[in-house]
């Protein structure tokens, strides 16, 4: 069984080496890890984001985001990057940090999480849709939902 825990400021290294390593993986932009070191430090530091982290030493991390809802009295959780070490996938520790991402979600009063998964990353939405997320209405099957984003 994966051990988990939630990261702390002295973590900020092994937290921002995963971020840059799964950015170059799939080759998007990253600030370099000296910057996300610094950043990670601050934002873990002041409570801003809340880190989870899988195994021992860390081999995966589940990046939450909290803010207010406004369809109910509770938070909206936002998991903003789900990372498992490519060696160490398929061991249930990308699972053992959803887990205690959502249990942490309800005990901080969060009423749903929200994910942005890539269409043609098929394994992961099936990862996330066997963990009971959906990409539609349940109404309607066909009324896909989308997730934007755009620099500014």
């Amino acid at each position: 069984m994966t051990v988990t825990r939630l990261a702390t400021p002295d973590d900020a290294e092994a937290v921002a080496r995963m971020l840059h390593d799964f950015n170059v993986e799939f080759d998007t932009p990253t600030p370099g890890v000296t910057f996300l070191i610094e950043r990670c430090r601050e934002l873990i530091d002041a409570e801003e984001t809340t880190v989870v982290l899988g195994g021992d030493p860390p081999l995966g991390l589940g990046v939450l985001f909290f803010r207010p809802s406004l369809y109910s009295r509770g938070f909206e959780a936002y998991l903003a990057e789900l990372y498992v070490v490519p060696e160490r996938r398929d061991e249930g520790i990308g699972g053992a940090i959803m887990a205690t991402a959502m249990e942490l979600s309800r005990e901080r009063g969060a009423t749903e999480m929200q994910i942005g998964v890539d269409e043609p990353d098929v394994d992961t939405r099936r990862f996330y849709e066997r963990l009971g997320f959906r990409n539609h209405y349940p109404d309607d099957p066909s009324a896909r939902m989308f997730f934007y984003e755009r620099e500014l």
